[in-house]
């Protein structure tokens, strides 16, 4: 099959270039290349036993768990964070990033893996997929958590059924539709990918020591070319898709209830993800289910409030 085109990235002339080695930090863990679902992504893994697969939100990469990782796997698990499609090291095809192949990437990973299930753990756009994932892939997902992310279907009924709240909360996502807001994203170093997190996160947080840090390198990684433009393509499609025919099948396929235990964290100063469109989430859920609310935190629980989803994760995945 020929190359698709190929896509080009436009920065400012003082914004130096940057490449995928970036994102390919050395710590306690592995970094791998593996093919899954026609594409190559960027995983890094640490520990043996039982997978727990991590699902990251934007706009970060697969460093929103380098904290989570090392830990889950000093409790007996191998902890594995993936580059999504289009992000960090991961490929950057020009398609692909609507529902059904995001979560078939996840299945696939999962295989490519050489495991037959694993514990998967979204965050945001991650916590989304993974919503999405468990639903089409229910053999290959053994236990759900999900952090900052409604049901996609409470999220969609949200931002039409509730203008002042949701709707009001997914305007800045609501501009990613215009053409080329990718290059408005990656001006001026990535300074928007910043203020983004900044306007999610918890104040807490967002004043504490270690936001800056994470900020620069979120920033970074967004600026390697196409990052910004793949990152954009899932929230594209997931607004054209509402008056598609692929769309309509996607919602009448995600009403199919889950049976994958699923644990919903959420954080109770969330502005991107109101905790009123999450709430309401588990009567998508056959299989056990818990919500947990967790004061003072926002759109990061797993930068907010590591200790705490940390705990919450070794408890679901053991149980």
């Amino acid at each position: 099959m020929p190359p698709g085109p190929r896509l080009t990235h436009m920065t400012d002339q003082h914004d130096g270039p940057i490449d995928e080695s970036c994102v390919l930090t050395d710590g306690p863990w592995t970094h791998r290349f593996v093919g899954a679902n026609g594409s190559r992504f960027h995983v890094v893994e640490a520990g043996t036993g039982p997978m727990v697969l991590f699902l990251h939100g934007f706009p970060e990469f697969w460093w929103a768990w380098h904290e989570m990782l090392p830990a889950v796997a000093d409790a007996g698990f191998r902890a594995v964070a993936v580059d999504l499609r289009g992000y960090g090291a991961t490929d950057k095809p020009p398609r692909g990033y609507d529902g059904y192949t995001l979560a078939a990437d996840v299945a696939g990973l999962i295989r490519a893996l050489g495991e037959r299930s694993a514990t998967v753990v979204g965050t945001g756009a991650g916590g989304l997929l993974g919503w999405t994932a468990a639903s089409f892939h229910p053999r290959l997902i053994r236990r759900l958590v999900v952090l900052g992310a409604p049901h996609p279907l409470r999220l969609r009924a949200g931002i039409f059924a509730d203008p002042r709240g949701q709707f009001s909360a997914a305007t800045p996502t609501l501009k990613f539709q215009l053409p080329r807001y990718e290059h408005l994203l990656t001006r001026d170093d990535a300074v928007r990918v910043e203020e983004m997190l900044r306007r999610w996160g918890g104040r807490r947080w967002v004043d504490s020591p270690s936001f800056a840090p994470y900020a620069a390198r979120c920033r970074e990684a967004m600026r390697i070319p196409q990052a910004a433009f793949c990152a954009l393509e899932a929230y594209r499609w997931a607004f054209r898709s509402v008056l598609r025919l692929h769309g309509y099948r996607f919602v009448k396929l995600m009403q199919k209830p889950l049976v994958t235990p699923t644990l919903q964290l959420h954080g109770a100063e969330d502005v991107a993800s109101l905790p009123r469109t999450a709430q309401g989430s588990g009567r998508y859920v056959l299989a056990p289910y818990e919500w947990r609310l967790l004061d003072g935190v926002g759109h990061f629980p797993h930068l907010e409030a590591p200790d705490v989803v940390l705990g919450e994760i070794l408890r679901w995945a053991k149980s």
